[in-house]
């Protein structure tokens, strides 16, 4: 790329360009002064310093036009184009067109957010931007603001806290629990009481291996103990070891809902007070208020798993097992 002399170039004044654009498309010093909105007396004045800067007549004079000269000609493409890019830049908020653009969408999850997010996105896609495409990948919390620092995410949704401040968040919902079963194998009272959940044998989903995984840091909290007795890297393993035996694993209400139908498993409350986990969406500062990544941010927004309603328990409802949990014990 060229360098530019920016000593020497502030003290050009790029309005000549523009009022020798005008003269070159009115080819008259009153009616280009009338496009650009001042007086002919201060367009006659541009003329004559435009005249010095080139060292040339640039136009003139032929009956009742005035005429380019040739260096004004060899001026014109030159010209238009720095004037067309300089529009270009300066144009903000332009609106972004899902039907033409062919860009890539690459999204960082927490485990489990993609089965709920990439179906109902992917199929979106399809509709409104054929011509786009999808790059999902797992996301440890602690890689997030690394990962969207070096541009290689447009964004993370998932289980994430704000990762610096130079990035933006927001909160998409709040997630409670459900418990799910196969009724067939286990049969038990539903909703599930307190001491069939705690005593039943329980499968759980766990990323390193620990036998707890994800409820961890939950039963903790409510310093609970379960009869945890396996564990699965994922989601859908830990909803078949629940199909085919008499055990109950406990899920992210969303998943449950969706999913532990079609494994032919019973779902019911959780008779524990989890808190809820919050599932937040963040982003670079610098991408802020690009349209792109903008349109992207409202689709995932807007999508059913997100609305009010999409899970069993939601915050509110979790307060009703609290109560209920009370009752109880």
């Amino acid at each position: 790329m060229k360098a530019i002399d920016h000593f020497n170039l502030r003290s050009f004044d790029l309005n000549l360009l523009i009022a020798f654009d005008a003269l070159m498309q009115e080819r008259s010093v009153t009616l280009a002064a009338r496009r650009l909105k001042i007086q002919q007396p201060a367009m006659s004045h541009t003329l004559s310093t435009l005249r010095t800067l080139f060292d040339d007549e640039l136009f003139v004079r032929v009956k009742q036009t005035m005429e380019p000269t040739h260096r004004a000609l060899e001026l014109h493409d030159p010209v238009r184009k720095v004037l067309a890019q300089a529009q270009d830049v300066l144009r903000t908020g332009q609106p972004f067109d899902p039907l033409r653009s062919d860009r890539q969408c690459r999204i960082g999850m927490t485990n489990g957010i993609e089965v709920l997010l990439l179906p109902e996105l992917t199929a979106e896609l399809r509709k409104v931007a054929p011509n786009m495409s999808l790059s999902a990948r797992s996301v440890d919390p602690g890689e997030a603001a690394e990962l969207l620092d070096a541009g290689e995410l447009d964004l993370v949704v998932g289980c994430y806290n704000r990762p610096s401040s130079w990035q933006r968040s927001e909160l998409l919902f709040e997630e409670g629990v459900t418990c799910c079963y196969n009724p067939e194998l286990l049969r038990c009272a539903n909703p599930i009481g307190l001491q069939t959940y705690a005593e039943t044998p329980h499968a759980v989903v766990s990323l390193n291996g620990d036998l707890w995984g994800c409820l961890r840091a939950g039963l903790e909290e409510i310093e609970a103990k379960l009869n945890i007795v396996a564990s699965g890297p994922n989601f859908l393993s830990v909803l078949m070891i629940a199909r085919e035996s008499p055990m109950l694993t406990t899920l992210p209400s969303r998943i449950a809902e969706a999913y532990a139908p079609l494994f032919g498993l019973a779902t019911s409350r959780v008779p524990l007070p989890f808190n809820p986990n919050p599932i937040s969406m963040s982003w670079p500062m610098r991408a802020d208020r690009e349209p792109g990544n903008a349109w992207l941010r409202s689709q995932i927004r807007n999508a059913r798993f997100v609305q009010p309603g999409a899970q069993a328990i939601t915050g509110a409802d979790q307060g009703a097992v609290n109560r209920q949990h009370q009752l109880e014990s």
